[in-house]
């Protein structure tokens, strides 16, 4: 179940507060623990806070603290995307919101602003964020100065963009309608969109478009010389008092507010006294320019009158200030409880809350990111502290591998080699480890190395080896740490930056073997695509598996992809798709793909596949129309270890994807094999998945 929706829009002002409000009021009422987030707020003045932020928190008295409910400020977030550290901005979006989904029932996420109408990549930062986080959302768009059709387009444009980057739009709302022509709009929309999404039509609101007196003094600097309890007061129509009383009188209008220079005291005190006569309709308030202050006669007449208005006096002159007001765009501030109210009741009355709410608080993402699956990855190993040991310890990568980790907290690390050494290029390299947080052992000066050259001799004497043999094994940094794990002094192990495959994975087939009822070990990369994470086996360790073995691999690799939280729709590669193709190649695929709904009929699996129509939904659809795997596939299964190895390779250099694992599968404990090529990230990523297989996962 998703636990939050995303409420984006795709321009300037188009009132998603509203939305925002009214949806939040509505969880309240099906959800017992409602937080709120802002992944990228506008840059506050200083000692202000974000208002949308104040307005929600307190009208609804969330239990959230202001500084958890958002992650940047428009110019932090620009600032990193000009530093090309973009993947930094979603990591620490999705670490707030994870922090919060951790005491929360349900989010609701409030994107950006559009403040900044010259900034393009917005739209698609609000469609990476909701991509990212794995959730829902709804599109938000103004209806002003709009035609109908003009709408729909906007919308199913931005729903597009949306769908193709595999975001679910739960509804689209079209805000600020002009009266008269909702119906005309809801059919439009109907048409376009049928029963696939909810559509929201709103009226324009005149009470919530049209700006305060109080935000009218905050963004032209007004002193307020009368009337403070009344500066939230809507400003209806405005016009200047510039022509005699007996003409003006006639132009006023409900909630007008009225703009006139301050020495004009024949209009200041006939609009009073129009606006407590019956005979004329109420006014909002009375605009002073040119920073004139009636005289004192008059300031000593209005303060004995009873107002309902408040009076400010501007330095600006009239015609500076009624433009500058025709400009401001109104927000909903949190002593505005007439406007939050107002948005309230309107949201309400043009939502059907069963259809939007129900799917919302049920629904569920197929969608897996790859900046969620790394976050996940971190959690999960983090949340139970394993013990990881690194026989290359002196190696610079593995070295500063071991400082993130120990860093970020996340794992244990012991590391094999000469402590002298190991250290000393350490400072060379200037990589500031903490070494108090980090073992470091020499096999033969270790307390342990008798015992375990003891403990290998038993274990392979039936194997020809001897004491003296036993002894240059365990000599070997990865014997050693092998030995570590199958003691339990060590949870998992990761070479391989500078030993073969060979010698990192010999060890573990010798003597802690592997799991009951398996009999091939074998390996997956996690292969972190731009949009998805798929899981690529074997890669690494099978060169030619007959067709039980590629079976057993599938199985293996499906469970795998389960564990790390990847629902596993597999695809047996081949050169061929469905029941074209013959040969002998193609012939071990197809029976190794009936093997595995023999052996295991709940997987969901196709075979042989090739591998356009098993990642790309319209070949998928073309070549196998009625599979429930064809492009959706998440786990591919390649034929031999020369096509994948080449292909993960590929993938890798071309795509620019990262690829976590070498991971192997079927032992009794975990340990796993880096390429000699791996990088850091290579080295930090797969202690992490080791750490978690060490879990018992």
């Amino acid at each position: 179940m998703s636990k939050a929706v995303y409420i984006a829009t795709i321009e300037p002002n188009s009132g998603k507060s509203i939305v925002v409000l009214g949806l939040m009021r509505m969880l309240l009422g099906k959800v017992a623990k409602v937080g709120y987030f802002r992944p990228i707020i506008d840059d506050p003045a200083e000692g202000e806070v974000d208002t949308h932020i104040n307005t929600v928190i307190s009208h609804f008295e969330l239990d959230i603290n202001l500084k958890k409910t958002f992650a940047f400020t428009r110019s932090e977030v620009l600032q990193k995307y000009n530093q090309g550290k973009s993947g930094e901005v979603i990591d620490i979006i999705i670490q707030k919101y994870k922090n919060l989904e951790e005491k929360f029932d349900f989010i609701l996420i409030e994107g950006t602003d559009f403040s900044d109408e010259g900034n393009i990549i917005e739209f698609d930062i609000n469609v990476i964020i909701a991509k990212n986080l794995g959730i829902p959302s709804i599109i938000v768009t103004s209806g002003k100065d709009k035609t109908s059709k003009e709408i729909t387009s906007n919308l199913k444009l931005a729903y597009d963009t949306f769908h193709h980057k595999d975001v679910e739009v739960l509804a689209i709302v079209a805000n600020k309608v002009a009266t008269g022509t909702e119906q005309q709009l809801k059919t439009l929309l109907e048409k376009d969109f049928g029963t696939e999404v909810e559509q929201i039509v709103i009226p324009k609101i005149d009470s919530l478009i049209n700006p305060t007196i109080k935000e009218i003094v905050k963004e032209l600097g007004g002193t307020v010389l009368f009337g403070k309890e009344y500066l939230n007061n809507q400003a209806g129509s405005f016009g200047v008092g510039a022509m005699q009383l007996r003409n003006y009188l006639t132009h006023l209008k409900d909630n007008s507010l009225v703009i006139t220079p301050g020495d004009r005291a024949d209009i200041i005190l006939g609009v009073l006294q129009a606006n407590i006569s019956d005979n004329y309709p109420k006014i909002s308030g009375i605009i002073l320019t040119g920073g004139i202050v009636p005289e004192e006669p008059i300031l000593k007449l209005i303060e004995g009158v009873s107002l309902s208005v408040p009076i400010v006096s501007i330095a600006q002159g009239t015609f500076s200030v009624t433009n500058k007001i025709g400009t401001i765009k109104s927000k909903i501030y949190a002593d505005n409880q007439l406007k939050i109210n107002t948005a309230i009741d309107v949201f309400e009355q043009c939502v059907n809350e069963d259809r939007l709410i129900d799917p919302l608080i049920t629904f569920e993402s197929d969608s897996l990111t790859p900046s969620m699956f790394q976050y996940t990855l971190l959690k999960r190993a983090s949340k139970h502290k394993k013990h990881i040991v690194l026989p290359e310890g002196a190696d610079e990568r593995i070295l500063r591998a071991a400082h993130r980790l120990v860093s970020a907290d996340v794992v244990n690390i012991t590391l094999i080699g000469d402590e002298k050494v190991i250290k000393n290029k350490a400072v060379k390299l200037d990589i500031p480890i903490d070494f108090s947080k980090i073992n470091i052992i020499m096999p033969i000066d270790s307390p342990q190395y008798e015992d375990y050259v003891q403990t290998f001799y038993e274990l392979r004497k039936h194997k020809n080896v001897n004491l003296d043999m036993a002894k240059d094994m365990m000599a070997d940094v990865s014997y050693f740490g092998t030995m570590m794990i199958y003691k339990g002094h060590a949870d998992g192990m990761v070479s391989g930056a500078v030993h073969t495959t060979q010698h990192t994975i010999r060890p573990a087939l010798q003597f802690i073997k592997t799991k009951p009822g398996v009999k091939v070990v074998s390996s997956v990369f996690f292969m972190c695509l731009e949009d998805r994470v798929s899981v690529f086996g074997d890669c690494a360790i099978n060169p030619n598996p007959n067709a039980e073995q590629l079976a057993e691999i599938a199985i293996s690799s499906a469970k795998s992809a389960a564990a790390f939280g990847i629902d596993p729709k597999i695809a047996m590669l081949s050169y061929s798709s469905g029941t074209s193709g013959k040969g002998e190649d193609v012939e071990i695929v197809r029976a190794a793909t009936t093997i595995v709904k023999e052996k295991c009929p709940e997987l969901k699996i196709e075979g042989p596949i090739q591998y356009d129509a098993a990642v790309d939904m319209r070949v998928g659809h073309s070549k196998l129309p009625d599979s429930e795997v064809a492009g959706k596939a998440s786990v591919l299964i390649f034929p031999d270890l020369n096509t994948g190895n080449n292909t993960y390779k590929a993938v890798q250099r071309e795509t620019g994807a990262l690829a976590i694992g070498p991971m192997l599968q079927g032992l009794n404990k975990p340990v796993n094999d880096l390429s000699r090529g791996c990088t850091v990230d290579d080295v930090y990523n797969t202690v992490i998945i080791t750490a978690i297989q060490a879990q018992g996962l």
